[in-house]
């Protein structure tokens, strides 16, 4: 049995390694499941290896917000103390204490 560990919590913030986005972690794959489509559309030389935790971000840069889809190879905790300003990070949680967003709600 192949077990995964995320590293990086709900309500954490985090960093693209390689590109300019930060955003807020909201859910956790154990390891990849999104299409072969997406992930076939990555450039071969900057695939992520699918055995690893993906997670699901509430995600911001210069220009937008939106929702991404990243490995966890490719994730640093963002120590900036600054908030996430995507407009739905106050449907799941709290406000920003501590440098993390606390759930609104209890997980099973």
């Amino acid at each position: 049995m192949n077990t995964a560990y995320a590293k990086y919590h709900l309500g954490q913030v985090v960093r693209h390694r390689k590109h300019p986005f930060r955003g807020v972690v909201f859910d956790v794959d154990p390891e990849f499941s999104n299409t072969e489509e997406w992930y076939d559309a990555i450039p071969e030389d900057s695939r992520p290896r699918k055995e690893q935790p993906f997670y699901h971000l509430l995600a911001e840069n210069d220009q937008s917000y939106y929702v991404a889809y990243v490995s966890e190879q490719n994730l640093i905790a963002d120590y900036s103390g600054e908030p996430v300003d995507h407009p739905d990070i106050s449907d799941l949680f709290g406000p920003f204490e501590d440098g993390q967003y606390p759930l609104h709600f209890n997980l099973n």
